[in-house]
């Protein structure tokens, strides 16, 4: 199966996203300090990823819809009724 190049990035975004989020988890549970404070890093790193998550999906329904739209448009063009 042959994926476009705009497929191929949001891949490539999508494992570097994970891999940062791993990476980090992996940081700060490995890092010496307290478990409250391990604890509230953790948790102000997930809802920093929950925003970030959030934001891309309104991105990319928008983008969808905006698409949608313009493949609506061009059918009725080419098919007029």
């Amino acid at each position: 199966m042959e994926y476009d190049n705009e497929a191929q990035l949001v891949n490539f975004l999508s494992g570097l996203l994970l891999g940062t989020v791993v990476g980090a988890a992996v940081a700060l549970l490995s890092a010496p300090q307290s478990g409250r404070r391990t604890r509230r890093r953790l948790r102000k790193a997930a809802i920093d990823i929950r925003d970030s998550a959030s934001d891309r999906w309104e991105e990319l329904s928008e983008d969808v819809k905006r698409r949608v739209d313009e493949a609506i448009d061009v059918a009725r063009e080419r098919f007029p009724a």
